[in-house]
């Protein structure tokens, strides 16, 4: 899709958004990698800007739908996409952006369309002001008091409103859906064997705190470019979420040890095992596909992290090369704790692809677990929130194997989750633990 030469009346960061917005609903793009490819150029604060518009727009697609058809004369089906995607785009502005000049929200989106779609320039000028003065109301009629109507104001697939209502509990079910829009929480692990988090701290442009019971994190309290900052090539620092570095705390690999890490591209929980071991010792990082594999040794590189090992392999396959100290299964899931973070996956998702993606993680944990040395330790981890893969994924796992055996987690977590509800593992929830959502058990074979 060639891209819209906006009026200079335009700001870039709409402009850019509305070329993601467009990417992603037309050509099935992910709303990262589109963001990545059309803001490369943009000051930082217009990369903000767009980031805010397009992934928001992106997260709230179901509920803008609504209201656009209340405020339409034909159904939201019959519109061209483009007419769709600027729709969306001005409806977002108007009903979503607080900050934002009413004026602004509406003319900058009517330049847009007069280029991208011009001959419905009129009638999406007619609605986003008819929005301006009824769109609130039309969300005001919205609640959350069953499945279906949290889906609707929440933006989420009905399938997924519903799994959570029986999972969850009404009440939890409710609490998460009313986060999921938000921005995730902007998170940094110091690379420990280059630096410190006080050095970082003291480089980084905007203002940070350290992360609760996590010595190497680092919170942010404003958007940061780390991949354009001189700590990125430096191998200072590597983008995680507070969650994610809570899983090598776990495992709690030791100096000199033998680890295997399956499943392990893009290597963020690998390199941060290699710093928790002080770079000693041999983590095998196994991944099977080529491109992501190569990924992963680069960032090991970037992060000296010189213990790791990359072998391209299939992580379900038995291994034939001995027993190992400790062994991370981070296997494939479907990503439904990281909505926060990923704006389309919501959209991607299917209803049943939980209890094929279990199917898998069963046998990748079975053969991590087969590598585990006597009193050796497992964790098991998906960044999802989803009974399917993961307490039902270790609780079969444990019925087939008297070897193994979950262990408590109370002492390994941050003083902060010390009461979180534990079966065969814990789940993180982005409403009550601020990250995103994850299920981590630690087993240890006998």
């Amino acid at each position: 899709m060639a891209r819209t030469r906006a009026h200079d009346s335009v700001s870039p960061a709409r402009a850019c958004a509305l070329r993601v917005i467009r990417r992603v609903f037309e050509q099935d793009a992910y709303a990262d990698r589109a963001l990545a490819g059309e803001a490369s150029g943009l000051q930082p604060r217009d990369r903000a800007l767009a980031m805010a518009l397009a992934y928001g727009t992106v997260q709230r697609r179901a509920t803008l739908d609504h209201v656009a058809g209340q405020l339409l004369d034909r159904p939201v089906a019959r519109l061209q996409p483009p007419v769709l995607a600027l729709l969306r785009l001005g409806l977002y502005e108007l009903l979503y952006m607080g900050g934002s000049a009413e004026h602004a929200a509406v003319n900058e989106t009517v330049e847009l369309a007069k280029r991208a779609a011009p001959r419905a320039a009129g009638l999406i000028n007619a609605v986003l002001r008819r929005a301006a003065r009824e769109g609130a109301g039309v969300l005001a009629d919205l609640d959350d008091a069953t499945p279906e109507g949290a889906a609707l104001e929440h933006s989420v697939p009905g399938w997924l409103a519903s799994r959570w209502w029986a999972e969850l509990g009404a009440e939890e079910a409710r609490r998460l859906l009313r986060v999921v829009n938000q921005p995730a929480e902007s998170a940094l692990r110091v690379n420990t064997l280059v630096s410190t988090p006080a050095d970082v701290s003291e480089l980084l442009p905007v203002p940070s705190r350290p992360a609760a019971g996590l010595p190497e994190g680092l919170v942010l309290d404003g958007p940061f470019d780390v991949q354009g900052s001189e700590l990125w090539p430096a191998g200072a620092v590597q983008p995680q979420s507070r969650a994610s570095m809570i899983v090598s705390r776990v495992l709690d690999p030791q100096g000199g040890q033998r680890v295997l890490d399956l499943c392990a591209a893009p290597g963020g929980k690998t390199t941060h095992l290699a710093a928790l071991m002080g770079g000693t010792g041999e983590i095998l990082a196994v991944e099977r596909h080529p491109g992501r594999a190569a990924a992963l040794e680069r960032t090991a590189a970037r992060l000296r992290a010189g213990s790791v090992r990359v072998e391209v392999a299939d992580a379900a396959q038995a291994r034939l090369d001995g027993r190992f100290d400790r062994v991370l299964v981070d296997p494939p899931c479907s990503g439904l704790g990281t909505l926060q973070s990923r704006p389309d996956l919501r959209w991607r998702a299917r209803p049943d692809a939980t209890r094929e993606l279990a199917a898998l993680q069963g046998r990748i944990l079975a053969a991590g677990a087969a590598a585990v040395g006597d009193g050796g330790a497992l964790v098991y981890s998906v960044c999802t929130i989803s009974h399917a893969e993961g307490p039902e994924v270790v609780e079969g796992f444990l019925a087939g194997a008297p070897e193994f055996a979950a262990e408590e987690l109370t002492e390994r977590l941050p003083d902060a989750l010390a009461g979180l509800p534990s079966g065969p593992g814990i789940q993180l929830l982005p409403h009550r633990e601020g990250t995103d959502g994850f299920f981590i058990a630690r087993l240890r074979r006998r």
